[in-house]
C-alpha cells in the first residue's frame, strides 16, 4: 500500500511529504471557488516529485461550467489524476448520481489523457450512490483500518482517517505502478 494524502485551503502550503507517494489537492469547488493554496500545494508535491491529483467539489447544477471551470484550474499534465468530490454541500443539497455521472463523462471528454476517480465516503458510495458508475477508479473514505474500506467494490484510493490530516492508501504495488496508471488513461 502506498501513503498519501490529500490538502485543500485549511492544510499548510508546506504539508510534510516524508513517506508520501501521492497528494490529492482541492482545485475548485462549483463554478467560482479556487483554492488560493492551489498553485504553492502543487509546486510542493511536484517539487517532492509526488503523483499529484486535483478534485473538485461538486455542485448540483452547472456541470458543464463546472467542468471547465475546474480544467481552467486544474494543471493539463499527463500523469496527474483529476478527482471528483461527491458529497453534501455546506448548504445541504448534493449533485445527483445522473450529474455526478455526467460530470465524469465531461472531465473524460475534456481531459482524455488524464485519469478521473470518484470520490465518496463509504454511507454515499453504499446508500446514495445507484449507478455504481467511478471514471477510472474509486477513491472511498471510509474511517477504518487503512486499506480495509468496508465495500465490496473494487476501490483505487482508501482514506482511513483525517487525524491530523486526511491520510489516504492506494492499492498499487508501486509509487512506479501508480505512475504508469496514472499515466495510461
Amino acid at each position: 500500500m502506498l501513503r498519501g494524502i490529500d490538502v485543500s485551503a485549511y492544510q499548510s502550503s508546506t504539508y510534510d511529504t516524508d513517506g508520501l507517494s501521492f497528494v490529492f489537492i482541492k482545485a475548485t469547488e462549483g463554478r467560482s471557488y479556487v483554492s488560493p493554496r492551489l498553485a504553492a500545494q502543487t509546486d510542493r508535491a511536484r517539487d517532492a516529485g509526488l503523483v499529484v491529483g486535483f478534485y473538485h467539489f461538486l455542485w448540483p447544477g452547472n456541470l458543464t461550467a463546472q467542468a471547465e471551470h475546474f480544467l481552467s484550474k486544474a494543471p493539463e499534465r499527463k500523469g496527474d489524476i483529476l478527482a471528483v468530490d461527491w458529497e453534501t454541500t455546506g448548504e445541504g443539497t448534493r449533485a445527483s448520481n445522473g450529474e455526478k455521472d455526467r460530470f465524469i463523462r465531461k472531465l473524460k471528454e475534456l481531459r482524455p489523457d488524464n485519469r478521473i476517480v470518484l470520490y465518496c465516503n463509504r454511507h454515499f458510495w453504499l446508500n446514495v450512490d445507484t449507478t455504481s458508475y467511478a471514471g477510472d477508479g474509486l477513491w472511498i473514505a471510509d474511517y477504518v483500518t487503512a486499506g480495509k474500506p468496508r465495500i465490496k467494490a473494487t476501490w483505487r484510493f482508501h482514506q482511513y482517517t483525517d487525524d491530523p490530516v486526511d491520510t489516504n492508501v492506494a492499492d498499487f504495488a508501486s509509487k512506479e505502478a501508480l505512475k504508469e496508471w496514472a499515466q495510461g488513461a
